[in-house]
């Protein structure tokens, strides 16, 4: 098969590509600089001759997005709708990468019941109210696409939490980290190998999620991190989404179910805490941050 990915300088684009090289697939990967998604006649060249299109492409700075929702919707929203109807147009197989925001993000009552895929949409912020119109419009465009949530994503080719605390820990020797907000931290090396798994099983249209198992907060993520790069996790201290004011508002609870693909019959990704240490050499000894964290996963 020919693979394009979209948003190939990204965390996960980055990976994706590499995972299908690993496994002697015909990829293209286009970053930024090689195919903007606003552009429908570019998009409708890049995905002529595709049999699979990934969508990783996107205006990922949620703060950012606050002041710049025009920029984010014509991204996450118009973008994806461009790569939608191009690869519908040519009969590619979609897979379109959205995200825990398309949530409200509220602990639900009782406690522990993760979203499932058919939750209703409730988006808090402007990147989440972009994410949201991008999946209504990829699901009008390209009825067959696999639309595939994730959250909490970290890797080795990009900023992301994991580096950054490890390199506060090291500089400022503690640092406080909110333990009000939960989810499942998921290494993109992972998601990509699901992405692969995801399409080679001929899975059906719809909505997956694509997060590893467990939850945790930033706080225990925080001490995991630290430990691993050789720190005393008791540096980390847990303080409140309340103490540290953010332009956008985070989700409190960012846990994802997985009941789809165990009945497309693909097996969700393992318990987060084994996979951040299956990861940690390779991410706290990646390559320096290159890719931009506004219009890249």
């Amino acid at each position: 098969m020919r693979w394009l990915v979209t948003g190939a300088g990204g965390m996960l684009g980055t990976d994706l590509v590499a995972v299908l090289r690993a496994r002697g697939e015909d990829v293209r990967g286009l970053d930024r600089a090689g195919l903007d998604v606003t552009d429908p006649a570019a998009v409708d060249r890049a995905v002529d001759g595709a049999d699979v299109v990934v969508g990783c492409a996107a205006y990922t700075a949620v703060d950012a997005a606050q002041d710049d929702e025009a920029r984010a919707f014509a991204v996450n929203a118009v973008g994806a709708q461009h790569v939608a109807r191009a690869a519908a147009r040519h009969g590619a197989r979609l897979v379109h990468v959205s995200t825990d925001y398309v949530f409200d993000g509220v602990v639900p009552a009782g406690g522990g019941t993760p979203y499932a895929e058919d939750a209703p949409l409730a988006p808090r912020s402007a990147y989440g109210r972009s994410k949201a119109a991008g999946e209504w419009a990829v699901r009008t465009e390209h009825p067959g696409a696999l639309v595939v949530r994730t959250a909490w994503l970290y890797g080795a080719h990009g900023p992301c939490f994991p580096r950054t605390i490890a390199r506060l820990a090291r500089e400022r020797g503690a640092l406080d980290v909110v333990d009000d907000q939960v989810g499942q931290p998921t290494w993109t090396a992972d998601l990509a190998d699901l992405v692969v798994r995801l399409v080679g099983a001929g899975a059906p249209g719809g909505v997956y999620h694509g997060t590893s198992a467990g939850r945790a907060s930033w706080w225990e993520l925080a001490r995991e991190v630290v430990g691993a790069a050789g720190l005393d996790p008791d540096l980390v201290r847990p303080t409140t989404s309340a103490a540290v004011a953010r332009p956008a508002p985070r989700p409190a609870w960012s846990v994802l179910g997985h009941d789809a693909l165990r009945r497309a019959g693909v097996e969700p990704l393992g318990d987060w805490r084994e996979r951040w240490r299956a990861a940690a050499p390779h991410v706290l000894a990646g390559p320096g941050a290159h890719a931009s964290s506004s219009d890249s996963r």
